[in-house]
């Protein structure tokens, strides 16, 4: 069966490498909170009140530099014994091994606190039941550390993965080029995301979800793990042997989609940004708020919202089509994995986010909203 899937090589290590990868989220989540804790950073307001002020909840934000320093100690091995194939060798003991503590730090967090009324406790495991938590008078925000980690993860794995390629495939010239395509994907779009850090404070994830195996095992885990699942096959796949003329076709296409998908979710998220921050400015200088009043709140109406109530998604769906074209075997189902999970979860968030939104904004001016931007995801289609 292992052998049949083609990941037979995850499987090759001696019995003291698996038991260092099920701890090695362990040791990472704390290693991240320490260093996040100890390099400067800037303190923001963000879209939260804070229920004890009144005024909007304070972050300490360093995404950037920490996502910097650990590339940096992964790239020089600066740890004995993490060479940089070391977190791909080791993915799927890890997955196991966080899979593990997640559920045990999520029900020392859950079933420590009040249970919600009228709810089933094992609901309460999956959602959670308090929004925040942290430490160290607020040093320590586990939202915005859950995200750090799993980022920056993220990308060192997917890079982690394409060392591992090169190591496996130079010695015969067999290099299959889409694998470095795919990690600097990955690793852009962390990136990115560290770079726009503060954004993130104005999102779903961190202004509704609560504190539960949805947040403990998806932020760590599923993000920084889970996410390079197409590695697991196409890492141990040749160049896919297509003439020069074809090769620039596949990886110039490939990237241009990924732009594209980029540039629909970044600029969403940054119109969104823009208008809870400053309700009466022009994004991009051109593009003008339009929104409905629904008492003190407005839904932004215009720009990439007025295209579909979850724009974002769609752009989100485009990225996760260039990751699935990315390594050049476009009949190897190991590199649609990603893409068929992201369009799945996304396609089902956005039935949550709309009863969010109705609870919310009040099912009247969720309904006008609706009636104005009829489609959900892909203009003109869905």
């Amino acid at each position: 069966m292992i052998e049949w899937m083609g990941i037979e090589h995850l499987f090759e290590l001696s019995t003291g490498q698996k038991v260092a990868g099920i701890f090695t989220p362990l040791a990472i989540f704390a290693a991240f909170a320490i260093v996040q804790m100890v390099l400067p950073a800037r303190w923001v307001p963000g879209y939260v009140t804070d229920p004890a002020t009144g005024e909007p909840r304070r972050y300490r934000l360093n995404g950037i530099l920490v996502f910097v320093v650990a590339f940096l100690v992964w790239g020089f091995e600066v740890i004995p014994g993490v060479d940089r194939e070391y977190f791909y060798e080791t993915s799927l003991y890890a997955v196991a091994g966080g899979t593990g503590f997640a559920l045990l730090f999520t029900a020392i967090a859950v079933y420590t606190q009040p249970r919600v009324e009228g709810r089933n406790p094992i609901v309460d495991f999956y959602l959670g039941r308090i929004q925040e938590i942290r430490f160290f008078n607020d040093r320590l925000d586990l939202k915005m550390t859950f995200y750090v980690v799993g980022g920056t993860m993220l990308g060192i794995n997917a890079m982690s993965g394409a060392a591992w390629h090169y190591e496996e495939f130079s010695p015969a010239n067999e290099v299959n080029l889409g694998v470095f395509l795919y990690a600097a994907i990955f690793t852009f779009y962390v990136f990115d995301y560290m770079v726009f850090e503060r954004v993130q404070l104005y999102t779903f994830d961190l202004i509704h979800e609560r504190m539960g195996f949805k947040m403990f095992w998806g932020d760590t885990i599923v993000y920084g793990w889970l996410f390079i699942v197409p590695l697991y096959g196409m890492a141990a796949q040749p160049d896919p042997g297509f003439a020069t003329g074809w090769s620039y076709l596949w990886i110039i296409g490939t990237s241009a989609l990924f732009l594209v998908g980029w540039s629909i979710s970044r600029g969403a998220n940054l119109q969104k940004y823009t208008f809870k921050r400053w309700p009466e400015r022009k994004f991009l200088g051109i593009i003008e708020p339009r929104y409905i009043e629904a008492g003190d709140r407005k839904i932004l109406t215009s720009g990439l919202w007025g295209a579909a109530r979850h724009f974002n998604y769609m752009g989100e769906g485009f990225f996760g089509l260039a990751v699935a074209l990315s390594f050049g075997h476009f009949d190897n189902f190991w590199a649609y994995t990603y893409m068929i999970f992201v369009i799945s979860m996304f396609t089902w968030r956005q039935v949550e986010d709309d009863r969010a939104c109705a609870e919310k904004y009040g099912e009247e001016k969720w309904a006008e909203y609706q009636e104005k931007v009829p489609y959900r995801i892909v203009p003109g289609i869905y």
